[in-house]
């Protein structure tokens, strides 16, 4: 496990025929507590995924400090730490079976290769992916590619693993039953999570925080709310989760306007 801080985060891109610069994040600040689950919520534009990004080292053109417990997140990865990052397709390589893409990541993580037949058991056992270890994601449904997705980010142990919406191309049903097998997986490793969404529910169900985001221009988190008065494990029955819900949607209506 490991904290995340965002510190005055501001992220400019060139804009077309090179008109100027465009500002996508504008001086976000965002903690996240070793161990927590925290979501960014918000309209599509206001610069989630861009987050994500600089959490996760690949986007190092912008100004501000992204630290992982208090170190640069360069040198962070340089000195070890693990961030394992999940996106909205499942993107496993389709060359290599499921057991192959996950070997793959254990190798590149400097795991020892004595211990990676059984991590990887383990792994698709959570994900009850057992009998579909040495099938190709061709043959896999989405939602099996994804939750594959899944036991590979695990497997590596992060230290923080992110999540870009990995369950909005599948159907509400299969979303669901991958949201629980995701903090089930959590409960056992209690991995930092960061997540992006446009799905409130979503949000509520796994978040113990939601970061409101509005554009205008350049993103921002415009409101933060606390969702521990959720007790876990959560269901979707649950009364308290889905008025909740109706609070983050009302908070991300107020923010709406941002875009016109």
């Amino acid at each position: 496990m490991a904290s995340i801080q965002l510190e005055n985060i501001v992220r400019e891109f060139p804009e077309a025929r090179g008109k100027g610069l465009w500002r996508a994040i504008d001086d976000v600040c965002l903690d996240v507590g070793s161990g927590e689950i925290v979501g960014i919520l918000g309209p599509s534009g206001c610069g989630k995924s861009t987050l994500l990004n600089i959490v996760a080292g690949l986007d190092t053109g912008y100004d501000g400090r992204c630290l992982i417990d208090g170190v640069p997140i360069g040198d962070a990865i340089a000195k070890g730490f693990r961030v394992a990052y999940v996106f909205q397709q499942s993107r496993l390589l389709p060359w290599k079976t499921v057991r192959q893409n996950i070997e793959f990541v254990l190798k590149a993580a400097g795991h020892a290769q004595s211990t990676w037949r059984d991590r990887i058991d383990a792994m698709l056992q959570m994900v009850e992916l057992s009998n579909f270890a040495d099938f190709y994601p061709a043959q896999l449904s989405g939602g099996m590619q994804q939750r594959a997705s899944i036991a590979r980010a695990f497997a590596i142990q992060p230290h923080v693993l992110l999540l870009d919406e990995p369950f909005s191309a599948l159907d509400e049903l299969t979303a669901r039953r991958l949201r629980q097998s995701l903090l089930e997986i959590w409960q056992e490793f209690r991995t930092t999570i960061l997540f992006v969404s446009h799905n409130a529910m979503e949000s509520t169900f796994l978040g113990d925080r939601v970061m409101i985001m509005g554009q205008g221009p350049g993103g921002r988190i415009r409101e933060k709310i606390g969702l521990t008065h959720l007790p876990r494990p959560r269901t979707y029955d649950d009364v308290a989760l889905f008025d909740t819900s109706r609070a983050v949607i009302t908070a991300m209506q107020r923010y709406v306007d941002d875009l016109k």
